[in-house]
């Protein structure tokens, strides 16, 4: 077994799946932009010391200068659309959509990287993608008229986003450091969001928010900073279709936690998926190892 990038892949699963429930704790108590700024804030300032000898060497060379541009402004893309689809949508149907941002990375990574999977690797991918999709699934009668549901287009275009994001992260990671690459994106996110905050006349917010819930706010940037600082780091050691297929598990992981503490009930095929999602996930990073 791999023993930094599928590690590091594995660490970004667990804090994606804890911080996706804080984050929706987080939206609902502060409003996506505040919410998203208290996020990319922690770690620009944070990060900034771990930083700053990465900063000079850059030297603002064009090619990576123009991947860190690049993937924030995808990810802030993405960010948008992301919160976009969950309001107006319907989860069984959104978070269907999203997993298949797995492929989309895969392909990126396949066709611009000439990253190569082993038949092993690629078939555990699929079944994680298809695990994915059946333990978000609540009921096939939505995916029949997924084209008319409200927010599908969004989810879409979250999908798309998030697989380029990915695949940037993995990228800029390789060509700076991942540390270097989650500051940037984390940096370039905050002022915009701080810029729409203003916009939207709720500065004073930010501090009477925080001043409440802080503990809330505390914990969601360390996990979801966490969680891409790990998938940034296992993208330098492993292929990134195989960090991202292993780190999005986090969905059926968020599916389990939801059983444990919130006793919520699924359908048989939910329980399928959630027991071939983890299998695939463990056997992937079983038969994976360093290769970069």
């Amino acid at each position: 077994m791999s023993s930094i990038g599928v590690i590091a892949a594995l660490l970004a699963l667990l804090c994606w799946g804890l911080g996706d429930f804080l984050i929706q704790r987080s939206t609902r108590k502060f409003g996506d932009w505040i919410a998203l700024f208290y996020i990319t804030f922690f770690a620009t300032i944070v990060l900034l010391p771990f930083v700053i000898d990465s900063l000079r060497d850059l030297g603002w060379v064009a090619a990576e200068l123009g991947i860190l541009l690049l993937a924030s402004v995808i990810l802030l893309f993405t960010a948008i659309v992301d919160f976009e689809a969950l309001r107006v949508g319907k989860i069984s149907v959104i978070e269907a959509v999203f997993a298949l941002e797995v492929p989309v990375a895969a392909a990126l990574a396949t066709f611009v990287l000439r990253e190569r999977l082993n038949l092993q690797q690629t078939a555990l991918i699929a079944i994680i993608v298809l695990g994915i999709i059946l333990v978000t699934t609540k009921s096939w009668r939505h995916i029949k008229r997924t084209k008319l549901e409200r927010g599908v287009i969004y989810a879409v275009l979250a999908t798309i986003g998030m697989g380029i994001t990915n695949f940037l992260v993995g990228v800029g990671s390789r060509a700076t450091d991942p540390l270097l690459i989650n500051w940037f994106t984390s940096a370039f996110v905050a002022v915009f969001a701080l810029a729409v905050i203003i916009a939207q006349g709720r500065v004073k917010m930010i501090a009477s928010d925080l001043k409440q819930s802080w503990k809330l706010a505390l914990s969601v940037s360390i996990f979801d900073n966490s969680a891409w600082i790990f998938f940034a780091l296992s993208a330098t050691h492993i292929p990134i279709t195989i960090a991202t297929g292993i780190s999005e598990s986090y969905i059926a992981l968020a599916v389990g936690l939801g059983i444990l503490f919130n006793r919520e009930r699924l359908r048989k095929h939910q329980y399928v998926g959630l027991a071939i999602t983890i299998f695939a996930a463990v056997a992937l990073a079983l038969i994976t190892k360093d290769v970069l």
